[in-house]
């Protein structure tokens, strides 16, 4: 099993990268695990502590689960993912059933910065974008995807999301075997080298 680590910071493109990866790969052999699935459960709090939660932060992420699924599947064991729901700032009650493939893909803001989810990583990447154009795509997908209005979307990325990607993020990519350049059009070479060695490593473990 290869297990692939893709960071970035929000709105870099790595959800861009990882669907161009499995464009040139059989969805036979991949799985992709979403490092937003393993939010800590905040059930036990309020709405309005909910929102006040960092959502940036490394604490906000549960990975002693993330890296306790992966080695279930390295064991070739099938997993029971959370599900997590940004509209209601928690868990449901859903779980997505993944079984293990040859390649999984485990992809989030900050996925480089645990020290043992890295030391799984057979690949470590980072997506590289620019501030303005991070922010650009995260409007975007908070105000379509997330039902944000954009003046909570801006006071965010003021308060925590600028601060908590040069404090945690950002320092990750000296950690990446490959950074990927991903402006306003796909790097094609990145990704073609990416799958090549992907590829490459499929082969030499059959």
């Amino acid at each position: 099993m290869l297990i692939i680590g893709i960071a970035g910071g929000t709105g870099s493109g790595k959800t861009t990268v990882v669907h161009n990866i499995l464009n040139q790969l059989s969805s036979d052999d991949v799985i992709v695990i979403s490092q937003d699935n393993y939010y800590h459960d905040s059930s036990h709090l309020s709405f309005e502590e909910r929102i006040q939660i960092n959502f940036d932060h490394p604490r906000s992420i549960d990975f002693e689960l993330l890296v306790e699924d992966l080695k279930k599947l390295k064991r070739g064991e099938t997993i029971e993912q959370p599900v997590y729901s940004f509209l209601t700032h928690t868990r449901t009650d859903e779980t997505l059933v993944t079984p293990p493939k040859n390649v999984v893909i485990v992809e989030g803001i900050l996925v480089l910065t645990d020290a043992q989810l890295r030391e799984m990583f057979d690949l470590k990447i980072y997506v590289h974008a620019d501030s303005d154009e991070r922010l650009i795509r995260r409007i975007k997908r908070d105000i379509q995807d997330r039902g944000r209005d954009l003046e909570e979307v801006i006071s965010r990325y003021k308060k925590t999301l600028k601060p908590m990607h040069e404090q945690f993020i950002e320092p990750t990519k000296k950690y990446a075997d490959l950074i990927i350049p991903n402006e306003k059009k796909k790097n094609d070479v990145a990704i073609d080298v990416m799958t090549t060695v992907i590829k490459n490593r499929l082969i030499s473990q059959k």
